[in-house]
C-alpha cells in the first residue's frame, strides 16, 4: 500500500433515531388524506365555491409536535391557500381556526 492512500473504514454504529423527523411528523398519511377529502367533498373549505386541490396545515409543519391528523388540515383551492399562507389577514385567520380546533379538542 502506497503511503498516503485514502482508505476510509465505516465506523460501527448502534445508534438509531428515536424520535421521528419534523418531515415525518408533518406527512399526511393516506387515511388522513382520504378522511379530509370525504369531509370537504372536493369543495374548498374556506370559500365554498371552488374545487379544492390543495391540503393546508393549520399548524406549520415546523411547529407541529404530533402526527398530522385530519383536524390539523383544511382542503382548499389554490387562491385560498395562497391567501391563508401569504397575507396578514390569512395568517390571523389560520391561527384563529387552529386555536378554535385546539379548544374543541380539549373541551
Amino acid at each position: 500500500m502506497p503511503v498516503g492512500e485514502y482508505r476510509p473504514v465505516p465506523k460501527p454504529s448502534s445508534h438509531r433515531r428515536v424520535r421521528p423527523t419534523q418531515r415525518q411528523i408533518g406527512e399526511i398519511s393516506q387515511s388522513v388524506d382520504r378522511e379530509l377529502k370525504e369531509r370537504s367533498k372536493g369543495i374548498c373549505e374556506l370559500c365554498g365555491r371552488a374545487k379544492a386541490t390543495e391540503r393546508a396545515h393549520l399548524i406549520g409543519r415546523k411547529r407541529i409536535n404530533h402526527k398530522t391528523t385530519v383536524l390539523d388540515l383544511v382542503h382548499l383551492c389554490t387562491s385560498c391557500h395562497d391567501w391563508l399562507d401569504e397575507t396578514p389577514e390569512g395568517i390571523r385567520c389560520r391561527r384563529m381556526i387552529a386555536m378554535l380546533i385546539d379548544y374543541a379538542k380539549r373541551g
